[in-house]
């Protein structure tokens, strides 16, 4: 597997602080870009006014910053998991249709799970007679759309990726969690490190959604929670009830349609 960032938008933390000042300041943004070309906001300023927000959970200015990777050597199991995430990315992928992959060329994914149940002889060997029929198939004259059909998950697979922060975040609050498939975590680690290279202001908040910057607790059933290496430093989502069940002023409960009623009228105020 190979994870690199190929570029991201110009002036990232200048473009988040305009978008964000945008929306809390009387002037426009023009006159913002303004004060930040001639340097009358400095850096640390425009640092720590980011870090104020994304405490609040505003989400749509983090849309205009854009990163583009280049991933390689992923399994095609991960690629039917990756392309689920459909809003704020855009993605690219080698074809098997139009690629036809050599013999010698088809170096499949193996899991380590294999390895340790002492069956990656029979894995590879299960692999060779693939790629063998497939090359036998592609000398036959079947076209490669159809030749593709022999090729298992465990194929590999390219991909050129943009995707935005915003939903970089909700790929990391799902993909870093230890629930998550090994190789996706892992390829999503990768893509975390490649922004903290140059982004370390924001790279911070790529967390899984148990992270301090996310959501600060974990909302995986409570098997999974006592599971998890992380459990012992974040508290699972029935201890925040339990204690508010304590401590609040009443249980949680349904909302009837009087309350939800009430809601729409402080809304249309």
């Amino acid at each position: 597997m190979a994870v690199k960032l190929i570029d991201y938008a110009a002036m990232p933390l200048e473009k988040l602080y305009a978008a964000f000042r945008t929306c809390y300041s009387a002037e426009t943004p023009a006159e913002i870009w303004e004060k930040i070309r001639a340097e009358k906001i400095g850096h640390d300023q425009i640092r720590k006014f980011i870090a104020e927000r994304l405490k609040t959970g505003h989400a749509s200015p983090l849309e205009q910053v854009v990163f583009w990777f280049a991933i390689s050597n992923v399994s095609r199991s991960l690629s039917h998991q990756f392309v689920r995430h459909r809003i704020g990315i855009s993605f690219e992928q080698q074809s098997q249709r139009y690629v036809k992959f050599k013999e010698n060329k088809l170096a499949y994914v193996l899991p380590e799970s294999w390895s340790r149940a002492g069956l990656a002889g029979e894995y590879e060997e299960l692999t060779a007679k693939i790629s063998a029929l497939y090359a036998r198939a592609l000398a036959a004259g079947v076209p490669a759309e159809d030749a593709r059909f022999v090729l298992p998950n465990a194929a590999p697979t390219n991909f050129h990726v943009m995707v935005n922060f915003a939903e970089m975040l909700h790929i990391c609050d799902l993909r870093l969690c230890v629930r998550a498939q090994w190789e996706i975590r892992r390829m999503v680690a990768l893509m975390r490190a490649e922004i903290k290279k140059v982004l370390p202001e924001i790279a911070l908040y790529l967390q899984p959604k148990c992270g301090e910057h996310r959501m600060g607790y974990c909302d995986e059933s409570l098997e999974d929670w006592r599971k998890c290496p992380l459990g012992k430093v974040r508290p699972h989502k029935s201890v925040l009830f339990d204690l508010y069940n304590l401590y609040g002023s009443q249980k949680v409960r349904a909302l009837s349609e009087r309350e939800f009623s009430a809601v729409e009228e402080k809304e249309q105020l």
